[in-house]
Parts: structure tokens; C-alpha cells; sequence
């Protein structure tokens, strides 16, 4: 066995094996050096420790998702809203931006502000009222009360008063102390507020209001069409009224002497309390009278808002009550001022609106000057100060989703001028017709914090569209919206075979990359096509240039002898793949030339072929497209990288990979993932009997798959839309016909420029030293997604190693987009010396026959992530070169060298040379990141060219020259000693290798039950770490280079695609994702910005004196009622109404956290030494006061004193003495 591994060793000599093959614990152990040597030059100061790491979220950005309940401070101006997953945002000023989550994920019904007070009570659908205290940055539960016995429907809590109504499903109101959060023995019974007579029960509370007149009197509206004034001191009804409609809400006006009901039938009722018998107007604002005299069936008005004047007449704001004869109709909000009726449409359907008013007094003018509407998917604010009623600029980023997010990136540490010009671009593409008050949610303060940078977020949507986003200082400002589809022609049903299945949204992006010192931007389209483009502030006339790249490499047809005697169609593996000379627009490829070639080949969008206007911003360049080929759609790009000093693009897919020069617009590279190895074959590939079409159901465990056409081929894609959950069980159930071109394998040629043409439509099989190969073929066909959004997908996932590979691997090609298997799935006999518990892992669990596996078994190998940079291809090289680093599927690394010429002329002149593979590296997993640091652990960032306006004027004192900035590994060679480290992290393991000895210096294996989604290597305090975040939540660091453990903490459980697609990391110590289909959740995992994250958020209470009550003038006071003389305590405390039933309520004390248990404690401090220094006070008064006395008291007797004197003195003295 010895012998036979140093043969191996001999044979492959690149593999890493060598060095752990003597180290049977490297394949566990964590952070373990292998055997082989390190150099001594290699003595790097790792300066992290695990104290340097905190996780914790950090800033929620976008629109709340499914929200249910809104609220609104009029005197401290911040919003709240609540949403059905038990979320509460709270929103002020820009920069004011709070989320609060209830721990048991209730749904919230209902927010009141403690108005001016800094606290909010929440009434959610588990029954229970939770008091927030918002006095603090980050909010805390100070008091929760669940209700056990009955359901809550309605909440009231009357301004500056600490008792709270609350309204049950039965019909009762009960009575909350907000200080205490304990239950007031005084209830309004149901069957004591109608009278006896009635056979009927109420129905639930639906509203709960104390009359503007007199505060002792409370309005019970029920949901059968009850509504009874209580009054809460005589404990009996003063009236009440029974109306045939279900009511929905109701309204005062502001004297108390008037209320308007909404009802079920779309109709609006008018009281006075003169005479509430009936009606004093009964009005269907939307209602016509038909031909028969009858009034048009309405859809119910489900909130009224009366509110008057000073300067004119009252409003009248309602939602909903349109007739139900027009279908499709959108959500409106109908405005009545006077005579004039205004409606407005919304967008989506409408959740809450509130108005807003100048006064917060019931019983004072209310003057409402605006609206704010809650949509369920947008946030709208009407200004009622104008008869036009515009809408307020939003200054939050409420349209995140305005198309679905497909994809994310997050980029810290920008250069620092990148902002203000895009900017200054975008701000030229801003709407008009807003408002131009300001927008009146101004409460809160904020700052811009010292530990702030420019930060970039970002986002690719469904409809192509591509946003950048200030996201410095824990904010988000809209910068820049990029259309990604005005490069295409509108798709046409007309034009094909193609364009027949064109997908709903063909423009869908699915991956982006961007240099920002070069501002060179690359987009990867859900149709399999990247378009570059360039920054400019000038506008331009461009036409842009399109490249097809055939890259559907398959073979799985019969292979005759005749058809072997031919060429092969692929690249020779040890020949140099040189740049073609001509300048091809579309360029041939073999079996190409021919019509049987060509018939059936179509590209799923077509390039505007014409010079267009291309405004100041990014301006695309190229358009690289993959073709349909025989009638079968291109297979998904799963890895792109673009670098502007060389010039080049590269990007893989499961067929292969694929290098362009986009500087001379010409294929450098275009060849299977086979074939890049040479004979450096790292797998032994088993040939198995051909079978056409073949389709695996064992391989996919999927729900929600359909047959794409209705022919005899089934080709399988999943929908984001329709795809809602992976299983285990070997099924898959048929989901509604989608019509995406782009969905499955491709029996395509694999071209390269140097190859030579086969015969039309055969592809071939490479003869090398190695034998005849027979190519593979996934199992059926690899799932492609409709562009929707990552955000839409909600798929139970298992994170459990043996709750089976099928339902990973069914995760992986979601997240990917391509077929995709990995190298702990394959079982393959392989050249590596591996331990026997790596091969044991790498190796399916299920026992078949030789016959059975030589079938069955896939080596399908995806491209799956790409790296340019100055490394060594092979381990004679002496000094770093331009280099590819290529990781697949199956856990391989190639390294790729090229020779790029140097001068300006000679670059787009000379053609770029692509050499073979040298090295190739191994480890557990599909390989994810790559990363470079020099021999002192410092990071090696990608050499790139410095922005320069192709589009500026040219200036003959200073002619336009590339500027490169290289960050080579051998400049600090003469204290380092040559070479530097590669950090590769796969979904099961992290390696670190010093090149270009190839020698692997430590192993750490990240998980041995889940797998790795995302992984990246950032810079944090000064330091460079290897972030990784896994399927089963966990959030990980480790140091580097020796991977030693910082951190590990179970985060958040992968329930969805969502946050597997769009999870990014980035320097600094932060991370995103998104939470919800239409909110961004930031967190950082650096204990410093945990630190200063309370300097970075908002304060959402300010100190602000509450507005005094407007006097009321003697007449009003005297006639008005004795609202004044209502004492709440004197009817509800303990003394008047005894205490509640133990059993009807529960109360829980709040955990509000340390700050929260802080801010309670110096709360009650202060109490008391305010007390005491009253008392201090008190006595030093009395103290003052008594030596007062005493003084006064000794000069009265020293008065006395000499008075008696003088009067002795002076008693024997004639008058004429004196």
C-alpha cells in the first residue's frame, strides 16, 4: 500500500494529497498543518481572537412585508408599522429607522402611541398586549398581558390617559392600567350594554372612542350594527342604536355633539345624540342608481376618518365602497370636501390609512393637512393642503421590491468619489409632481456617526433593472436605477421558436460583478447572457457589439469508429488557446458552418443591432449571448469574474468555461470543463452505456416541477414562483406550464478557436492519452428558474448530513442555476491518496451493483466560481503572472496561466495567450471563494485599471492611457521571501496552500452536517478573516491563515431560497440578506461595530413639550359638560373597582434586555434621589426657618432688652430734660 501511494504521489505531484496523505487526522481535525513543511519565511502575526467578533443585527431597510397595523405619534412624529409576522417598524426622520420583533411571531392587530410619552403598545393576535418602551435606541418590552379567556379585537387609549379599553371578540370591554400592565376590575359586560330585550349577541368589539364632549363617556360600537354610549360613572347606557348594517368603523367630530359609521353595504351614516332613532344622512358615495331605481350592490367602506376645518369645510376620508359591477378595479381612497369628491387609486390594496392632524386634543379643530396610506406593498402620504392632493416624496427606500430581488452584492469601503457621481447621474432621473412640504414624519434624531465609510448595496431585480444604493452609515439612499433590458429588442412572439418560449421576465438578473476603482460593471441575465459596461459621465452614440459563445458541451450520443477517426471538436488540452485575430461580431464555431448546424440555432434575446443614444452613466459595451442549440435552451451561468487590468471576462457554466477578451471583443477560451484538465484528470470518469434524453427521478426530489413541452421530451426547470418546497421523497408533481426558453440541457458543440470544425451537429469525444472518455449527462434536466425573485421562495430545507444528499442537492441547484453535483456525492475511484474517512464521505450511502452505478453514476462538473489574479500556474514558475483560478463542482482547482501583453498598443493589437492547466488542487465540497494574501497575512486585492471617460473630450496635454494598479504577491519579496498564500473554501472544507510550491499548509473541515452557502474572505480590525455562513444558520470566522475557529453562532435556520440567494459578506465585519421579499436585514459580526452601534442608530424619543389644550371660554366650559372633573382613577383603581380574575389575564414582566433593565433602574434611581433630595430640601428649609424664628426671637428680647432700659432711663425726667 506504501509503494502504491508514492507512485500516486509521483503521478500527481499538484495534488495537495501529498501533504496530508502522511496526516490521517487532517481530514478532521480543525485548523490542522499537514506534513508538509512550512517555510520559514512563512511567519505570519495573526491578530485576531474571538473577542474580535459579536454578532448582531444591525439596520432592517425597505418596505415591511405583510404589514397589518399603523400608528402615529402627532407630537413626537415618528410612524409605527406592524406586520403579520409580529414585526413593528418604527420610522422618523430619515436616518430614524427602528424594527422590533415579538418573540412569539404573532400577528399585530393593533399599535397605540402613549403619545408624547415614548412608549407603544402592541396588541397582537396571540392575545396579548406588549408595552414597548422607546426611550432607548434599540426598543425593549417593559410589560406584556395575555389575555386567556377571550380574544381582542379593539384597542383604545384616550390621550394623556394611563388606562387603556380593550374591546373582545365576546363583546366585553375591559380596562388596562398602562403603568402597572394590570387588569382593572371595572368591565363593560356585553349583555349589560344592550338591553335585555335584545335576543341577539353584539357580535365582537369593532371600535371604542370617548366622546369629545365628556370623557366619562365611552362609544362601544359592535360588529352587528350595535353601538351604545356608556357612561363609565353611572356604569349604564345613555343610549343606544340599532342599525341593520354590519359596521366596520366610526368617527366623531370634534364638538362630540356628531358621529359618522362606515358600514358593510358601502355606506356612510351620519348620528346626532339629539336624536339617534335614526339617521341623521344616510349616503353611498359610490353608489348609482340603476335603471329599476335601485341602488348599486357596494363592497363595505372599511374605515371612515371625519375630520373638520378651520377654513373650510370638513373632510370626509374614507377607503373602499366601490360598486362591485366594474371587475378589476383598484383600491381606492376617496377624498370628500365640501362637494367635491376626490379618488384616488392605489397600486395595491389598501391595509390602514390615518389622518394626519395639527392638534392631538378630539375636542379642538383637527385641521388635517395629510394622509398616510398603508398599501400592502407601499407607503404612500397624501397632502391635503392642495386641491390636487400630490403625494409626498418618500425619503425611506420603501420600493426595494418594486420589481422582486433576484440578486444582492454589498461592497464596503468604496472609493470615496464613487457616490456623489452616481449621484449626480441618477438625481437627473428623479420623478416630479411631489409635494413640496416636507415630509411630516420628521421625528427622532440622527447623526452621522464617526465610524462611518462609503458603502454600496447592490440589488438585481426580475425585470432586469439594477439599483445602487447608499447604504454608508447604516442608511440607504437610493443612488442609481440601471434597465438592463433597453440593450434587447422587445421580444416578439413572431420571431421564432425562441421567442415563442420567452419567459415571463427573460431580463431577469441572477448574478452581478463590479470593480468600482475601474467602475466596470458585469451583468449575468437569467437568458444566458452578460452584457459589460463602462462608466461615463458624457452621453455617447454606441452601438453595441454582441458575442455568441456555444458553450454546450455534450456527448452522449453513440460514438461510431467512423465518427472517432475524426477530429475532435474540442481545443487540444496542451496546446496554447490563442486570441483570433479577426474581429467577429457573432463568431464561428465548429458545425457552425454548415445549414444542418445553424438550423435550429437561436438566441434567446436579440441585441439591438442599430447605433443608440446611450445617456451619462453605464453604458453598455458587449453583450456576450449562449445560443440555442438543436432546438435545446443554454444552461445557466453559475460563475463570472471580470478583471480591468487584463482586459478579460471569464464565466462557467455545468458545461464548461468560457474567456473573452473585451478589449479586442474576440473568444479567447471556450472548452468543456473535461478538457481544461488535460491529462491531469483528477477522476477517474467510468464510461457507461449512451442513452439518449435519459431523465433521473431519483436524482430530483423536488416539488413543483412540470413538463416544459408537450412533446415526448419532459424537460424539467422549478419556478420561483410556483417552487415552495423541497422534500426527501423521490416525487415530483406536475406545477402549471411555464414558458421559459432557458431551461434546460443543450446537446451544443464545444468551441474554441483553435479547434477545427466536426461534422455538422456530431459532437465528438477527445482522444487523448488517457483513452476515450465518454461525456456525461446530468440526471434529466437541471432546474431553471423563472425569474421571479429570490425573495419569493419559501423551501423547507434539511441541514442534517443524513436526512439524504437529494434535497441538498436539489437546494444547490436553485441557488446556482445549474445541475450541479459535488465532490462528497461522487463516487469515483480517484488518483488522490485521500484518508479512508474523506473517501468514506465522499461516496454515496446507497449500495448498488457495478451495473447499476456504471449507468447511473453523474460526473456532471460545474464551473463554479472564478478568480483572476497574479499568482503562479505552476510550481516551476519563478515570478507571478496573470492567472485564472477555476473551482468546479466536484472540489477542483485549476489554475490557469496567461500571457498578456503589456503596452497599451501591443494590448489591443496582440493577441492574449491562454496556456494549459497547471495546477490542479483538490478538496472536500464544491469549491465556493478563493482568496490571496502575501507571505505577512496581508489580503492581495485583483489588480485593476483606474477609471478613465472614454467619452471625454480629448485634451492633447494629456492623452488617455490605461493606469494599472497591480498588487503583486512578490513585492515584499525581499522580507518575505517568493509566493504567496491561496485560500480556497469549499461547502465542506477550507484549505490553505502556499504557492507555487503548491504545498498545503492547513486544512480545516467548516461542517460535517450541513454545508456551506456563502464564503468570502474580509478584512476585519486591521486583519483579514475567512467568513463562512452554512445551510443549518451558523455564522462562522476563522483566522487566517492558519483557520483557527473565531466564531461560530447559530444565527438564523435556512428556511427559504431567499436567504441562501442573496446572503453576501463584506469588509468590516458585515453581512446582508434578504429577510423578506421586500426588506434588506443588515447584521455585522465585528464586536468594534457592535460597540458603536448605539452611536450609529437614531433616538426615536426626543423631549418635546406637549401642545396646550386651546381654552375653552367660560360658555363652552359651563354648557359643554363636566369633561374636566372625569377622574379615571377615582372609577378604575383598585379601591373603586376591585381587582380583575386571575384567570381572565395574565400578566408577564418584560424582558427588556440590560439597556432596558438600565434605563428601568436609573428610572427608579432617579425617583428616589429626587424624592430624597426633596426631603434634603424640605429639612433644609424647615432648618432655615427655625433659626429664622430664633433670630428673630433674640432680636425681639434684645428689643425689649433696651426698650426697658431706655424707659428707666428716662422715668425720673422732667419733659424740659430732654
Amino acid at each position: 500500500m506504501k509503494k502504491f501511494r508514492k507512485v500516486l504521489d509521483g503521478l500527481t505531484t499538484s495534488s495537495p494529497g501529498g501533504g496530508t496523505m502522511g496526516s490521517p487526522s487532517c481530514g478532521s481535525a480543525a485548523g490542522t498543518p499537514t506534513t508538509a513543511p512550512t517555510p520559514k519565511e512563512i511567519d505570519v502575526q495573526e491578530t485576531l481572537v474571538s473577542e474580535n467578533f459579536q454578532l448582531c443585527k444591525t439596520v432592517r431597510h425597505g418596505f415591511p412585508y405583510q404589514p397589518t397595523a399603523l400608528a402615529f405619534d402627532p407630537v413626537q412624529k415618528i410612524l409605527a408599522i406592524g406586520s403579520r409576522s409580529g414585526g413593528v417598524r418604527i420610522l422618523g426622520r430619515p436616518g430614524v429607522d427602528c424594527f422590533c420583533q415579538h418573540e412569539s411571531g404573532a400577528a399585530v392587530l393593533q399599535l397605540q402611541f402613549l403619545i408624547n410619552e415614548g412608549a407603544l403598545v402592541t396588541a397582537c393576535a396571540d392575545d396579548t398586549l406588549h408595552l414597548w418602551n422607546l426611550r432607548q435606541r434599540r426598543p425593549a418590552i417593559l410589560h406584556s398581558l395575555k389575555f386567556n379567556r377571550e380574544r381582542i379585537t379593539f384597542c383604545h387609549l384616550p390621550f394623556q390617559s394611563k388606562w387603556l379599553y380593550v374591546g373582545t371578540e365576546r363583546g366585553n370591554t375591559h380596562i388596562v392600567n398602562i403603568e402597572s400592565f394590570i387588569l382593572s376590575g371595572y368591565v363593560i359586560m356585553w349583555n349589560k350594554a344592550i338591553e335585555l330585550s335584545t335576543k341577539t349577541h353584539p357580535g365582537p368589539v369593532v371600535h371604542l372612542s370617548d366622546s369629545p364632549k365628556d370623557e366619562g363617556k365611552l362609544l362601544v360600537g359592535f360588529e352587528s350594527g350595535t353601538i351604545v354610549q356608556w357612561d363609565l360613572r353611572a356604569k349604564k347606557a345613555d343610549f343606544r342604536i340599532y342599525y341593520d348594517e354590519a359596521i366596520h368603523s366610526v368617527s366623531w367630530h370634534h364638538e362630540g355633539k356628531q358621529f359618522m359609521c362606515s358600514h358593510s353595504d358601502g355606506s356612510l351614516t351620519l348620528w346626532n345624540l339629539r336624536n339617534t332613532s335614526k339617521p341623521v344622512q344616510v349616503t353611498f358615495p359610490h353608489g348609482k342608481i340603476q335603471k329599476d331605481g335601485r341602488k348599486e350592490s357596494c363592497k363595505p367602506i372599511l374605515k371612515v376618518d371625519y375630520k373638520t376645518s378651520r377654513n373650510s369645510e370638513p373632510f370626509v376620508i374614507f377607503s373602499g365602497g366601490l360598486s362591485y359591477d366594474k371587475a378589476g378595479r383598484r383600491p381606492t381612497l376617496t377624498i370628500m370636501h365640501g362637494k367635491a369628491i376626490t379618488v384616488l387609486e392605489m397600486d395595491y390594496p389598501i391595509v390602514e390609512f390615518m389622518t394626519l392632524c395639527e392638534t392631538p386634543y378630539n375636542n379642538e379643530v383637527q385641521d388635517p393637512f395629510a394622509v398616510v396610506v398603508l398599501l400592502e406593498k407601499d407607503l404612500i402620504v397624501v397632502d391635503l393642503t392642495q386641491s390636487n392632493f400630490p403625494v409626498f416624496e418618500n425619503p425611506y427606500p420603501m420600493d426595494i421590491h418594486e420589481s422582486p430581488v433576484t440578486c444582492t452584492a454589498y461592497f464596503a469601503d468604496c472609493p470615496p468619489d464613487i457616490i456623489p457621481v452616481l449621484y449626480s447621474i441618477g438625481a437627473k432621473h428623479k420623478k416630479t409632481g411631489y409635494s413640496q412640504k416636507e415630509w411630516p414624519v420628521s421625528g427622532g434624531m440622527w447623526t452621522l456617526g464617526s465610524h462611518t465609510y462609503p458603502e454600496i448595496i447592490i440589488t438585481g431585480h426580475a425585470d432586469g433593472s439594477i439599483k445602487f444604493w447608499d447604504a454608508s452609515a447604516i442608511t440607504l439612499q437610493m443612488l442609481y436605477k440601471l434597465k438592463t433590458s433597453k440593450v434587447f429588442e422587445k421580444p416578439k412572439p413572431s420571431e421564432g421558436r425562441a421567442a415563442e418560449l420567452v419567459d415571463e421576465d427573460p431580463f431577469a438578473v441572477q448574478m452581478v460583478s463590479w470593480c468600482p476603482q475601474s467602475r466596470i460593471f458585469c451583468v449575468v441575465g437569467i437568458s444566458a447572457h452578460i452584457i459589460l459596461y463602462r462608466f461615463s459621465k458624457y452621453d455617447a452614440n454606441t452601438q453595441i457589439v454582441s458575442l455568441e459563445v456555444r458553450l454546450q458541451c455534450e456527448s452522449e450520443d453513440v460514438i461510431s469508429p467512423s465518427e472517432n477517426e475524426n477530429n475532435p471538436c474540442f481545443s487540444e488540452p496542451h496546446s496554447g488557446s490563442h486570441s483570433p485575430q479577426p474581429h467577429h461580431q457573432h463568431p464561428a464555431s465548429p458545425g457552425g458552418g454548415t445549414p444542418e448546424g445553424v438550423k435550429d440555432s437561436a438566441l434567446c434575446l436579440k441585441v439591438k443591432d442599430r447605433v443608440v443614444r446611450v445617456p451619462p452613466g453605464y453604458q453598455a459595451e458587449l453583450v456576450i449571448q449562449l445560443p440555442w442549440m438543436d432546438g435545446e435552451p443554454p444552461q445557466q451561468i453559475s460563475s463570472l469574474d471580470i478583471n480591468s487590468a487584463y482586459g478579460l471576462l471569464a464565466f462557467g457554466n455545468c458545461n464548461g468555461l468560457a474567456v473573452v477578451d473585451y478589449l479586442q471583443k474576440t473568444i479567447l477560451l471556450c472548452m468543456s470543463t473535461l478538457d481544461l484538465y488535460g491529462a491531469a484528470d483528477p477522476y477517474q470518469r467510468l464510461t457507461r452505456s449512451p442513452r439518449r434524453n435519459r431523465q433521473s427521478t431519483s436524482e430530483f426530489c423536488m416539488r413543483g416541477l412540470s413538463n416544459f413541452y408537450s412533446d415526448s421530451k419532459k424537460r424539467i426547470r422549478t419556478s420561483y414562483q410556483s417552487l415552495t418546497e423541497l422534500s426527501d421523497n423521490q416525487q415530483s408533481v406536475d406545477m402549471e406550464r411555464s414558458k421559459s426558453p432557458t431551461s434546460d440541457h443543450v446537446n451544443g458543440h464545444c468551441t474554441s478557436p483553435t479547434s477545427q470544425p466536426c461534422s455538422a451537429g456530431k459532437p465528438r469525444i477527445p482522444m487523448g492519452p488517457e483513452g476515450p472518455r465518454l461525456a456525461r449527462r446530468g440526471p434529466g434536466r437541471p432546474p431553471f428558474r423563472k425569474a421571479q425573485s429570490a425573495a419569493c421562495m419559501e423551501i423547507s430545507l434539511p441541514v442534517s448530513h443524513t436526512e439524504g444528499y437529494a434535497s441538498r442537492r436539489a437546494m444547490l441547484q436553485q441557488l446556482h442555476g445549474v445541475t450541479m453535483y459535488s465532490h462528497d456525492e461522487h463516487h469515483t475511484a480517484t488518483p488522490y491518496c485521500w484518508s479512508d474517512r474523506e473517501s468514506r464521505e465522499n461516496s454515496f450511502s446507497r449500495s448498488r451493483s457495478s451495473s447499476v452505478s456504471s449507468i447511473d453514476r453523474d460526473t456532471k462538473e460545474a464551473i463554479t466560481t472564478l478568480q483572476f489574479g497574479e499568482s503562479y500556474g505552476r510550481k516551476s514558475d519563478a515570478l507571478p503572472t496573470p492567472c485564472l483560478w477555476v473551482g468546479t463542482s466536484l472540489g477542483v482547482i485549476l489554475v490557469i496561466p496567461m500571457s498578456i501583453p503589456t503596452d497599451q498598443d501591443e494590448r489591443m493589437e496582440e493577441p492574449v495567450t491562454i496556456g494549459p492547466s497547471g495546477a490542479v488542487l483538490m478538496l472536500k465540497g464544491s469549491v465556493l471563494r478563493f482568496g490571496f494574501l502575501d507571505c505577512m497575512g496581508a489580503l492581495i486585492q485583483s489588480p485593476y485599471e483606474v477609471w478613465r471617460d472614454l467619452n471625454a473630450p480629448e485634451d492633447p496635454d494629456r492623452p488617455r492611457k490605461r493606469k494599472l494598479v497591480h498588487y503583486s504577491p512578490s513585492s515584499s519579496q525581499d522580507t518575505c521571501g517568493e509566493g504567496h498564500l491561496a485560500i480556497v473554501c469549499s461547502e465542506r472544507q477550507a484549505k490553505v496552500f502556499l504557492m507555487p510550491s503548491q504545498s498545503c499548509l492547513f486544512v480545516h473541515n467548516i461542517t460535517e452536517s450541513s454545508f456551506v452557502l456563502r464564503a468570502d474572505v474580509v478584512s476585519v480590525c486591521n486583519s483579514v478573516c475567512l467568513a463562512c455562513f452554512c445551510a443549518n444558520g451558523h455564522v462562522m470566522t476563522l483566522s487566517l491563515p492558519s483557520l483557527r475557529p473565531l466564531m461560530d453562532v447559530s444565527y438564523l435556520p435556512l428556511t427559504d431560497m431567499r436567504i441562501a440567494r442573496t446572503f453576501c459578506f463584506t469588509n468590516g465585519g458585515q453581512a446582508l440578506y434578504l429577510s423578506s421579499p421586500t426588506e434588506i436585514q443588515r447584521i455585522t459580526y465585528s464586536q468594534e461595530m457592535y460597540d458603536n452601534l448605539q452611536e450609529m442608530l437614531g433616538e426615536l424619543f426626543t423631549p418635546i413639550e406637549t401642545p396646550e389644550a386651546q381654552n375653552r371660554g367660560f360658555l363652552k366650559g359651563f354648557f359643554g359638560g363636566n369633561a374636566h372633573t372625569f377622574d379615571r382613577e377615582e372609577l378604575f383603581g383598585e379601591a373603586a373597582a376591585g381587582k380583575a380574575s386571575r384567570s381572565l389575564a395574565q400578566h408577564i414582566p418584560g424582558q427588556a434586555g440590560v439597556e432596558g433593565m438600565k434605563v428601568a433602574a436609573s428610572g427608579a434611581v432617579g425617583e428616589l434621589a429626587r424624592a430624597r433630595i426633596a426631603l434634603d430640601e424640605r429639612g433644609q428649609r424647615l432648618g432655615e426657618l427655625e433659626e429664622r424664628t430664633a433670630l428673630m426671637m433674640t432680636s425681639a428680647e434684645t428689643f425689649s432688652k433696651h426698650a426697658h432700659e431706655l424707659m428707666l432711663k428716662c422715668k425720673d425726667k422732667k419733659w424740659y430734660q430732654f
